[in-house]
């Protein structure tokens, strides 16, 4: 199963844009959280999302786009498919 990380950034994007595109990408599948080895969830940095499953990068990207179209801003997506991931200090949710 893959694993991508995407960051969106909305320009000019208000609070309630924010609020928006968060719903919009958890109805694409997209989570504001990463689980670790042990089950534990942690909350994602602001505007960046996980999304695992039997899918492309090319998918991602393309619902993210569509998420994003939909909050009426102009905006800058970057999907990155993951072959593992580490953090630090993320707070658990």
């Amino acid at each position: 199963m893959a694993k991508f990380t995407t960051r969106v950034e909305l320009h000019n994007g208000s609070d309630k844009d924010y609020e928006n595109l968060h719903k919009y990408m958890a109805e694409k599948g997209f989570s504001r959280t990463i689980t670790d080895s042990d089950g534990v969830k942690y909350r994602l940095p602001p505007a960046e999302y996980n999304r695992e499953g039997s899918i492309t990068r090319g998918t991602v990207l393309e619902d993210a786009k569509t998420a994003a179209a939909r909050t009426g801003r102009e905006h800058e997506v970057l999907v990155t498919e993951s072959n593992g991931r580490t953090w630090d200090n993320l707070k658990k949710v």
